[in-house]
Formats: C-alpha cells, structure tokens, sequence
C-alpha cells in the first residue's frame, strides 16, 4: 500500500490535534480495519478448489442456521478436517454445494446452489437465502468432495401481517466448557421450539472456577488462530451441535467472546493493543455464527444489533451492550474493568450509555414504530437494580446496567411514554435466574412497573449460592423471583392472551446425561407489566 497513502489515513484518523490516548486508539483501530481488508481481499480473487478431498471428515462442527425473515434465512457451516489445529484446510478457497428441501428425507428439493468457504474466513461460508416461503420449516445441508454434512432444520419467520397463534423459543447464555456438560443443549434441541436465542458468553476466553469436569485445550487466546481454535473446540460439542441443527439462532455476544469486562475499546487489563485482540476475537465470531453478511467485521467494528419480527405477535430487538458502551464507572487502582462501588459520582453521569448514541436512538424509534403484541428486548445481563449492600446504603457491581443507571432510566422512561404492547426483557450474564419487575426509579415505591424482566441461568457456568440469592431477594423487592442453584435454559411460549416462561433446570450439569426438569413457571398476561402468577 502506498506509504503516502497510509500517512493520509493516518492524519485523518488521528489528526495531532487529538489528545495522545485518543490518537494511540484511533491508530489502532484503523491498523487492524486495514488488516481486515488486507485478509479479505482475496475471497473474490483467491484460487478456488472445486473437487476437494480431504483425509478425514470435513464437517467436524456441524451446522447452524439463523437471523430468520419472513422470505429468508442464513445456512452455515465451516470446513474443519483438524478442528484444533487451524482446521486443517490448504490455502485455496473450497466450493461446496448446499441443498434446502421441505422434508427432513430430501426428497423435495426447494433449493440448491453452491457456495465458496473462504480461506480468509477459515473456510466457513453462509448462504443467505431469499425468496421462501414465510412461516414455513425446512431442512438443509452441505456437500464437499464425497462429504455430506449432517442436516439441520431451520424455519423461516412469519410475513409481517400475519396473524400467528403461538411463538416458541428457549434463551441462554454462558456456557463455561470446563464446568459443565452442554446437556442442556441436548434437552434444547428436543423441544418444539421455533427459534433459539443465545445472549452471550458462548465461549470462554478464560479458565476459572472450581471441579472442572473437562479443560480448554489451550491457554486465553490473544490472536484469530488462537480464537478460532477455541470457538472450534466449543462447537465439537455433539450436544451444542444438535441444538444449532433443530431450529434458527438468533445470537449476540458479551464480554468472554473476547475478554472478561471489557468495555468499548477498553480491556480489563488495560492493555494497549485491546483494539487488535478485539478484532480477533469479533472475526472469529462472525466466521462461527449463523449471522448475516451484515455483521461481517470491519476490524475491531461489527454491527451486530438488529430486530426481528415474528408475525404480528412478536418483534426482537436483539442489541449489543459490550461494543458502544461507556468505560466501567470508577474501577480498581491500574485497572478497567468492573468493580463493586457505594459512591461513585461517575456512574450516575447522565451522560453514559450501556449502547452508545445510535443504538439507543435505533431501540426508542423501533420501540415508537412497533405493532407487535409482545416486544422482546433481547441483551445481555440483569437489567433490574442490585444493591448488594445488606441493611442502610447501597453498593452497586458496574459491569452490569447499576453501572449505567442513567441509561436504564432513559430506556424505562421511553418504554413508559412510549407504551410499545408487552415489553419484555430478557437477559443473562449473572449465572442466575431473575425475575423482575422493570421501573424508572428503583428506589421509589410508586414507580410504575413498565416491563417484566427474565433473566435466565447459565448453561454451564457457576453462579451464586442460594444464601446470596435470598439476601438480594430481601434487599430488593422488585425481583420477584431467584434461583441461583439451576443450570440450564428458559423455555419461553407467547400467545395472543399471555406468555409463559418456564426454568428449565438441570438434575446435575456434571453429568452429560443429565435430566432436566422444569423448576418453576411464570404468565404475564397481555395488558400487564409483571407476571401475575408462578408454579
């Protein structure tokens, strides 16, 4: 690249004007925009082997479909013959072909074509179709050289003006590979449910926590091989593979999917070359997730939050809280990242954001222009108030929105002038199950309830005690409910008149044959914010 060139970006980037902390993070963000450009020039361009042959099965990590539309729906899959070694591919690009057909046996054949996984994208490819049928189930697969992938079943969503009677889905979050089996996964993909939402920490980028019944096969990844590998040892997983075949994803990432409490361009350990490990970290989550091209990273950016509709009974809009949002409110001495504060006059500064200007601006018009009976706001973590402090005073953890709180109260307040039909707010992030009733001002009792909140339990990773749990219970009375004990999913049912949400809790997530039993069940009827009955 022409090196008066190079200087030109640069100044614009970074004029000298701009404060030295500032221009050191504008230079890295466009050194490693350039670096993706530079990987992905060669997917149009770059050789392609249209007969391959490989030395062992090619479709180690199965297949994957999401972000469903009324006409379309994303297929994926990647080539991994070594999934822990690089995946093993030559450097060429490999075509492969897909089918779409209307029955699981292939004998109806809707669709076919070929498409090209790209050596730049570590040979993983989406086929982004259009053109279906709304509301309708279908089934698909891969074929490389003599090897056929397994199928999966996918759906695509209901034409917007349609009058559906019923929406099943399950959510989930963190899933800590070495503390736990993904059974839960495995009683996922038997349900009947019509779509699957992920709300982060699909991977781990870190080992913690104790009596680890397996091991990261490697140490915390800083590079795209080093993510890459990781991702692929997740995703061998048989149960996590037949959850992402039974129906479509809808996903978005939090913090693990690159390091624990980051915040924007900030690392926990303050690293100054965050900027380069994010952009790591963001391509090998595109290149592992049924997302659509849209999403394709440009360096450390991705454009991740999107809304999904489902007929005229329900809209998604699934965001991102860990790419936009302000630096942590008052951390530890030398550090980023969270920290647990009584007085903090930084995290009440009105004007920090848990999303940034243009998402929350995009959330409150999507949230004026909905005519969905129930709206689901699909985030990452507990939205409700925790003061963590037993007796006088309050103590606040600001990773999570008591970090953002002016935040929190600009969203609750647009949802309570706005008056979008049943809003729902789902999360995850605390490995554990909350339910909330969601209120402008937390610390007035005469507070409307605007929104029922659902946070749901890990699928692996470890959380509270229920000695904890109980106390927070006493302390704030707005959450309704706590389990900390239970891993597992939450099984979710919206019809016209109610939705009921049920915690599906594993017997023991040691154990990769686990059962699962339902530990509770929740209503919120249509017309009224909280739920009005639990089994």
């Amino acid at each position: 690249m022409n090196p008066k060139y190079l200087a030109e970006l640069a100044r614009r980037a970074a004029p000298p004007s701009m404060p030295r902390s500032q221009r050191r993070r504008a230079l890295l963000r466009m050194a490693a925009s350039l670096a993706a450009s530079v990987v992905l020039a060669p997917l149009a361009s770059r050789r392609t082997w249209a007969q391959p042959r490989f030395n062992s099965y090619p479709f180690t990590l199965g297949v994957a479909s999401g972000a469903p539309r009324p006409d379309g729906i994303v297929l994926w899959t990647r080539l991994a013959p070594e999934p822990f070694a690089g995946g093993g591919m030559p450097p060429e690009n490999v075509e492969l072909k897909w089918e779409l057909a209307g029955d699981q046996g292939f004998r109806n054949i809707v669709r076919a074509g070929s498409a090209t996984a790209a050596r730049a994208l570590a040979h993983s490819v989406r086929v982004e179709l259009t053109g279906l049928e709304p509301a309708r189930w279908y089934w698909y697969r891969f074929m490389a050289g003599d090897a056929v992938s397994a199928s999966g079943r996918t759906r695509t969503a209901p034409a917007a003006d349609a009058a559906i009677e019923r929406l099943r889905f399950a959510f989930a979050s963190c899933q800590q590979y070495e503390q736990g089996y993904f059974a839960a996964h495995r009683h996922m993909a038997a349900e009947d449910l019509d779509l699957i939402v992920f709300l982060g920490d699909y991977i781990y980028e870190s080992s913690w926590g104790q009596n680890h019944v397996r091991k990261h096969n490697a140490g915390a990844p800083y590079n795209l091989a080093e993510y890459r590998n990781r991702y692929a040892l997740y995703k061998s997983d048989p149960d996590l593979q037949a959850s992402h075949a039974c129906a479509p994803w809808l996903v978005t990432w939090d913090d693990h999917e690159v390091q624990n409490d980051y915040a924007n361009d900030r690392a926990e350990d303050l690293d100054p070359d965050f900027l380069a490990r994010r952009a790591a970290a963001y391509q090998a989550y595109y290149e592992h997730m049924p997302l659509a091209s849209r999403a394709l990273p440009r360096g450390p950016d991705a454009l991740l939050y999107d809304s999904y509709s489902f007929g005229e009974l329900a809209t998604f809009f699934v965001l991102d809280d860990r790419q936009y949002r302000a630096h942590h409110a008052c951390p530890r001495p030398d550090r980023g990242g969270s920290n647990v504060v009584e007085v903090c006059a930084e995290r009440l500064a009105p004007e920090r954001s848990m999303f940034g200007g243009a998402q929350e601006a995009w959330l409150r018009n999507g949230l004026a222009q909905t005519r969905a009976r129930w709206n689901v706001i699909a985030q990452q973590t507990l939205m409700a108030q925790f003061d963590r402090k037993q007796g006088p005073g309050q103590s606040f953890w600001t990773d999570g929105w008591d970090g953002y709180p002016a935040a929190r109260a600009r969203l609750l307040n647009d949802i309570a002038q706005l008056k979008p039909s049943n809003p729902l707010v789902i999360g995850g992030d605390v490995h554990c199950t909350w339910v909330a009733d969601l209120k402008p001002d937390f610390d007035d009792p005469q507070s409307p309830v605007v929104a029922t909140e659902f946070c749901g339990t890990s699928i692996t990773s470890q959380g509270p005690t229920q000695k904890q749990v109980q106390a927070a219970l006493a302390e704030n009375p707005h959450l309704r409910y706590g389990n900390g004990a239970k891993r597992g999913y939450m099984k979710v049912e919206i019809r016209r008149d109610a939705c009921t949400v049920a915690l599906r809790a594993l017997d023991n997530v040691r154990r990769a044959d686990s059962n699962i039993t339902t530990a509770a069940t929740f209503v919120v009827e249509n017309g009224r914010a909280g739920f009005v009955a639990k089994t």
